[in-house]
């Protein structure tokens, strides 16, 4: 097939990388967005998102008269749907007393909704969201059917998963593998020729519902995980083991790698698709349930930890450094460190956050300093929540005279401990509890 236009619907972490880059391989792109601000900013040449080298891609597009935003499709060869699937709020399935999220796919049934005027004879249909199983069979292929095409033989119809990390995105767009899920081989071969344009990596095709289920598996695999490592926190806190020291011994076994521990899982991908395989066959995941809810939790920990170092927590004034769901990235989506802070807030303490990444978020119920000096100046203590390069840089050396805390909290293993002793500070790490029982 031959691919001169393509439409990408949604232009967020996802969306506007690909279709940067599509453009700037000598493909017609029509980027399209629902939000006003976003399609106006970007036909300026400004950018919504943090990523590295993602504006000069940008910019490079327009440029090249390759690149438009705009607020609804134009005819194409091929439309890729990159929209978000977050949870439904206020809404949960249930099964055997068990309460779990539920997708909201809304997003992807208006895009859907909104090629239909423009499909065509020979169009490619791609679907990036990260959905439940089955959903392009039996979601987006009903859909696209009221034009009257039928997918698979009029057109085609694929998923194909983004598998990129935030702060790489541009580079693993290119480099890494990808799966190609067609409604039949046809569509899986429409889609490795589009994405052979620019990709690098292998291009594996399948069924769309295999690709779809290898996505969830990727994020649910890390999420398992990751709870283990945090359940292991919690017994080191318990049996006076520091938690890192262990982790560093263990996986010196050639067949044990164990992930790091933290405040909890956040992000858009392993914080939320694991709950598309609970949401689709319940009664098939226990486990997967269970990590979720130990991750879910962990917040509640570190709050725990919070409320050991300070006593009560009432009145005490609490810098917050990162509310960022990993480091060195503004994805403020999902993460953890918005619980922590609610609930050191719902004990009664003064929170002050700050996050330079994001520097103007606003959140609900969570105050924002202006700079980290505000932040830490009156604080009591400091909690370190991410492990952004900039506070893995901080020293007390430099912080003196800067701060009236004399307690930190590093959740992340970010600091070196003794450092932070020895200038006279009281220093608790999540997963860390030896001293303390060693000394009882």
């Amino acid at each position: 097939m031959k691919f001169q236009k393509i439409c990408v619907i949604g232009l967020g972490y996802i969306g506007l990388p690909t279709a940067s880059t599509f453009a700037n391989h000598g493909v017609n792109v029509t980027g399209v967005d629902i939000n006003p601000n976003i399609v106006e900013s970007l036909n300026r040449g400004e950018i919504h998102i943090h990523e590295p080298g993602l504006h000069d891609a940008v910019a490079n597009a327009i440029a090249s008269g390759n690149f438009k935003a705009a607020r609804q499709p134009e005819e194409a060869d091929a439309f890729i749907i990159a929209v978000p699937t977050p949870f439904q709020e206020n809404k949960f399935g249930e099964y055997n007393g068990a309460v779990f999220k539920l997708a909201d796919m809304r997003a992807v049934v208006s895009a859907a909704e909104s090629i239909l005027p423009f499909l065509r004879k020979g169009n490619l249909v791609i679907l990036e969201s990260t959905s439940p199983p089955r959903t392009t069979v039996n979601l987006v292929t009903p859909i696209l059917a009221r034009s009257g095409l039928e997918a698979g033989r009029d057109f085609h119809l694929a998923y194909s998963p983004e598998r990129v990390l935030p702060g790489q995105i541009l580079r693993e767009l290119i480099e890494n593998a990808r799966v190609i899920g067609g409604v039949n081989p046809e569509s899986a071969e429409a889609g490795r020729e589009l994405y052979s344009i620019f990709v690098k990596g292998e291009i594996i095709k399948t069924d769309a519902t295999t690709a779809e289920m290898v996505k969830i598996m990727e994020n649910t695999y890390r999420d398992v995980n990751i709870a283990i490592a945090n359940e292991f926190s919690r017994l080191a806190d318990k049996f006076g083991v520091d938690v890192w020291e262990a982790i560093s011994i263990a996986n010196l076994h050639p067949r044990v790698k164990i992930l790091s521990p933290g405040p909890g899982v956040g992000g858009h991908c392993i914080s939320v698709d694991p709950w598309f395989f609970v949401e689709a066959a319940p009664e098939l995941t226990p486990l997967i349930y269970h990590s979720r809810q130990v991750n879910d939790s962990q917040p509640e920990f570190v709050v725990q930890i919070v409320h050991r170092a300070l006593g009560a927590l009432s009145g005490k004034n609490i810098a917050i450094l990162g509310l960022a769901y990993k480091p060195d990235v503004d994805d403020l989506r999902e993460s953890p460190a918005n619980e922590v802070v609610h609930l050191l807030q719902k004990a009664g303490a003064n929170v002050l956050a700050w996050e330079p990444f994001k520097p103007d978020a606003k959140l609900q119920g969570i105050t924002m300093a202006a700079s980290l000096e505000e932040a830490i100046e009156e604080a009591d203590a400091l909690v370190l929540l991410v492990k952004h390069t900039e506070f893995s840089n901080l020293t007390p050396e430099g912080l003196a005279g800067k701060t009236n805390a004399k307690i930190v909290v590093d959740t992340v293993h970010g600091w070196n401990q003794e450092a932070w002793k020895k200038a006279g500070f009281q220093f608790h790490c999540l997963g860390d509890n030896k001293t303390k029982i060693v000394n009882r």
